[in-house]
């Protein structure tokens, strides 16, 4: 155990700033960097990739953070499937780790980081040997097994450079790297559905005749035409975004702030903030990731004639258990048939129920394994020289009076985010519903972190555009 610890605490690593504290555009520097890295990444084709069955997978690949086809097919999915892993085994008590000392945040992490290599070779082989990206099948048998070989390669490559991506995005930059390229991929689908004036197969659509993948474009050619359904399609789609972005954005604002007191100076205090999403967007990616993941073993299964998961009928489930965990678009069913679908509506019911249910459970997962339960914020808050108006200055003091709020904000912030993410998709959204709540979430506690941190940094205009004067 003493020599496995060695090999976790020295692992290869980026290295962190040597200064305390990085100034504004340091940050936005290697933000930046890794953000135009993150879009050259996503277009650089496999080598030797002749079949392609996950490009069908289109929505699932922004909450993976990743461009099936290209070299960083794996995205995000083995470092969150990681991190869930961890958070299964900590809550169950199968293995426990003390976060609270260095020691053991540094066997966490190593660990954590252990687990994502792993799986980054284990998704990586998965996706080539059955089938989801494969080379021509016409090659000859010895050819095919090596460029097997050769796409398994570019596969860890690539899930290596966004394992060490996230690494500088979160030593060097703002937030996390999960967070960055979960809202790039949101971003750029938003701005192709809603804009692009090109067909699904890349050629000029105005004109043309074809149809343009801008929703946009689509409900004034559909007005044009007399096509009420197309219309009414193409801007059920844009409110549905506006919706989910203004619903997202006042929900985060919601807070419960704890009146504390400073213990050496009298009469002088402030208010601790508890967001009502206690845990912010963390438990709609693991739960989003953990579907997303249902989803492609799903397919995967399917090419290889074992369809214990279900079956899909293109892009969309069909049957099985991963037909009742997929979001249907309600709007969109409804607008069609021109009534409603019982069994559209119970699979809507399931949906809901098990992005819930899961927000919840990664929710107290979460705050047991982050430093942000009852006890750990009540060292803080003693650190910070604060205490309880009219109590002794106790730890215990302020983790009674804290109790009473986190884990009720943490089971409800998550159930309300489980909600909202399966809300979100049940719209049918732009893009895919729960990665615009993600993007929302993760953008608007980027500009609360930058506001409190670099207000002073910035340049005249651009703080003034922030909100500070």
């Amino acid at each position: 155990m003493v020599n496995f610890k060695a090999i976790l605490s020295n692992l290869p690593e980026v290295k962190k700033p040597e200064q305390k504290r990085l100034g504004f555009k340091e940050k936005l520097k290697w933000t930046l960097i890794m953000l135009v890295a993150f879009y050259v990444l996503s277009i650089i084709p496999l080598f030797g990739l002749g079949q392609n069955a996950l490009q069908q997978f289109e929505q699932l690949s922004i909450i993976l953070g990743a461009s099936f086809g290209s070299i960083i097919s794996l995205g995000i999915g083995p470092l969150v499937t990681a991190s869930i892993v961890l958070q299964l085994l900590q809550g169950s008590k199968i293995v426990k780790f003390d976060t609270t000392t260095h020691e053991g945040r540094v066997f966490f992490q190593g660990l954590q980081k252990i687990l994502a290599v792993f799986f980054i070779i284990f998704e990586g082989s998965i996706y080539v040997l059955m089938g989801g990206l494969s080379p021509n099948p016409a090659l000859a048998p010895g050819t095919f097994r090596l460029m097997e070989f050769v796409l398994i390669a570019q596969l860890i490559l690539g899930g290596l450079l966004i394992l060490f991506m996230d690494e500088v995005v979160s030593k060097w930059g703002f937030g996390s790297g999960i967070s960055l390229f979960i809202v790039a991929g949101v971003a750029s689908q938003i701005v192709i559905r809603a804009f692009s004036p090109l067909t699904t197969v890349g050629t000029w659509a105005l004109g043309s005749g074809g149809d343009p993948v801008g929703q946009v474009w689509v409900f004034f050619k559909s007005i044009i035409e007399g096509n009420i359904q197309g219309a009414s399609l193409a801007i059920a789609a844009i409110i549905a975004t506006i919706v989910v972005f203004v619903i997202s954005v006042y929900v985060q604002s919601m807070k419960v702030e704890i009146p504390l007191s400073f213990g050496k100076i009298r009469g002088y205090g402030m208010r601790w903030p508890l967001n009502f999403l206690y845990t912010s967007n963390i438990p709609v990616i693991l739960i989003a990731a953990l579907m997303a993941n249902i989803q492609l073993w799903a397919r995967l299964l399917e090419s290889w004639g074992r369809p214990i998961l279900g079956t899909f009928v293109g892009n969309v489930p069909n049957s099985g258990f991963v037909a009742w965990i997929f979001g249907p678009d309600l709007v969109s069913g409804i607008i069609k048939s021109g009534g409603l679908n019982w069994l559209l509506l119970a699979q809507a019911g399931v949906y809901a129920l098990f992005m819930m249910v899961g927000a919840v459970i990664f929710s107290i997962f979460w705050v047991q394994t982050s430093g942000m339960d009852a006890a750990s914020q009540a060292r803080q808050i003693m650190a910070s020289g604060l205490q309880v108006p009219g109590f002794r200055r106790d730890p215990r003091v302020i983790e009674q009076l804290l109790s009473r709020y986190i884990m009720p904000l943490t089971i409800m912030g998550g159930a309300v985010i489980g909600f909202l993410a399966a809300s979100a998709d049940l719209l049918g959204a732009l893009s895919r519903g729960t990665g615009i709540l993600l993007a929302v979430m993760i953008v608007y506690r980027l500009y609360e972190d930058i506001a409190k941190q670099h207000m002073m940094d910035m340049h005249p205009a651009l703080r003034k555009m922030m909100g500070g004067s």
